[in-house]
């Protein structure tokens, strides 16, 4: 099977046609290969004692136990997946439903070897999320840290804990004052590039306007460095940026990627590390030339002293750079900072507001409510949107949550079991990986009615009170909620 697929595939489509080759052998071989998945993950433990090998028999008993789509030897359930990323999340969504109406809280998938625990209750969600023992990051996120070393995304235990300790301080209210003055600019050039397509009559994708307009604002806020994204399109770090987040979910969600010889015969793993030395090399320039201006005037990180009426623009590299000069924070942490916050904020500021903007063109009974307010709070003014302004703005934000709750930024997350997890019923052994989904959450007929409606109603006033606290977690919730979500919040209202 290996060597016909081989023959018939070259080296670098191999990931993507994979599933679409050998899906007709795969359906027959299922009924023989499911009778005993285990024998071979415990034969890959040779190393290990008997009682550990005892214990990790057991463990995986109990996951198989756990409701969820057969799988077989090597290849898991990853031979039921659909290639194409619509057509995958239409299957996550089918199981997801058919579970759900049974009463089921949790299944149970295989990706290759690795037990996953999707959870579907929000109690579930509730308990892991709020749990300190469950805060170290799934395998999944592996491909991240030669990018993101281990930062606050990517980091666990101690230095996790460690890291956001010392940075929460830094993203206090009055750091939003300086960064206002950013989204002010960009937000002009954003509406003057419209403007030049606005009337000519041709169709054009506005997303492509919204993702530029967000890496110009996200480049400065985080290294007060202008890349221009949004007149000069053939930027280096704008493109290299953008493969990254491609190449890095290509991995992610391709098991047979995770195997290095693979990866690098596929062609894209030699691809993902030029792109790197390319990204790293833009970010540690940026640093040490801003370095060298820092010596010249300091900041401090819980200063309330920054108006929105003041020129002075701190970006968030500077508020590292003032706990770089304390002590607290190496040149190298100072990076993994920077790139991460790079990485989080512009793929998920543009992807809110992209759907957001989708969602309001196709509702335009809610988009004239949005009018009629953004008419109320600013009438013929041409004047900048201040930050009280933004607290007015309620139903824009209905409508920007209601967008987060059926198309979040972050469609999942995953943690590492790293010892025994149990509530109520759910028993998760270590070794398992757990499966947050809020796309899936949050079109949960158990917490949502019309689940699959657009709604701005959903988060009136009234009903946001009966919600379940864990039903809509766009950014995540608990211990590892997003530490700059009042930030990328503002952003999106101010554009």
């Amino acid at each position: 099977l290996w060597l016909w697929v081989q023959l018939q595939i070259p080296p670098r489509d191999y990931g993507e046609n994979l599933s679409n080759a050998i899906w007709p052998l795969i359906k027959q071989m299922v009924e023989e290969c499911i009778k005993d998945y285990f024998t071979l993950d415990k034969a890959l433990k040779v190393n290990e004692s008997d009682g550990e090998r005892h214990k990790m028999a057991i463990d995986l008993g109990i996951i198989s136990k756990i409701p969820g789509p057969p799988a077989i030897p090597i290849l898991g359930t990853t031979y039921m997946f659909k290639w194409k990323v619509e057509e995958l999340v239409e299957q996550f969504f089918e199981y997801f439903h058919f579970y759900a109406l049974e009463g089921i809280g949790a299944i149970n998938l295989w990706l290759g070897p690795q037990p996953l625990v999707i959870l579907i209750k929000a109690d579930y969600v509730k308990a892991v999320l709020e749990s300190n023992a469950l805060t170290s990051k799934g395998k999944e996120y592996s491909i991240l840290e030669p990018w993101l070393g281990t930062g606050l995304l990517t980091s666990s235990g101690s230095k996790w804990k460690n890291r956001r300790k010392l940075l929460t301080p830094a993203f206090h209210f009055n750091i939003l004052n300086s960064f206002m003055l950013i989204h002010d600019q960009e937000a002009q050039i954003f509406i003057d590039q419209l403007e030049l397509n606005a009337d000519t009559d041709q169709i054009f994708d506005i997303y492509l306007f919204v993702k530029r307009c967000a890496l110009d604002i996200i480049c400065e806020t985080a290294m007060s460095t202008k890349v221009n994204a949004q007149k000069d399109h053939s930027h280096p770090y704008v493109k290299a940026v953008h493969r990254m987040n491609e190449l890095s979910f290509l991995f992610a969600r391709m098991p047979l990627f995770w195997l290095k010889p693979v990866w690098y015969a596929s062609g894209y793993g030699k691809e993902y590390d030029q792109t790197l030395l390319l990204v790293k090399n833009f970010t540690k320039k940026v640093i040490e030339e801003r370095r060298l201006e820092f010596r010249n005037h300091e900041y401090d990180v819980n200063s309330n002293k920054t108006s929105e009426n003041s020129n002075k623009r701190y970006a968030f590299l500077d508020l590292l750079l003032s706990l770089y000069n304390e002590g607290k924070l190496s040149i190298e942490d100072i990076q993994e900072e920077v790139d991460t916050f790079m990485f989080e904020g512009h793929d998920t500021t543009s992807s809110g507001i992209g759907w957001t903007l989708w969602l309001l063109a196709h509702y335009p009974e809610y988009q004239e409510k949005v009018i009629q307010e953004v008419d109320a709070v600013f009438g013929n003014s041409d004047r900048s949107c201040t930050s009280e302004d933004i607290k007015d703005l309620r139903y824009l934000d209905q409508c920007l949550k209601e967008s987060h709750r059926l198309f979040p930024p972050s469609p999942l997350n995953t943690r590492s079991v790293e010892d025994d997890f149990e509530y109520e019923d759910l028993f998760i052994p270590r070794g398992a990986t757990v499966v947050i989904s809020p796309l899936m959450l949050h079109r949960s007929i158990e917490n949502w009615k019309n689940p699959n409606e657009f709604n701005p109603e959903n988060f009136s006033p009234d009903n946001i009170t009966k919600l379940h606290p864990f039903a809509f977690i766009p950014f995540s919730a608990g211990p590892r909620n997003c530490i700059g979500n009042f930030i990328r919040n503002a952003c999106n209202k101010k554009l």
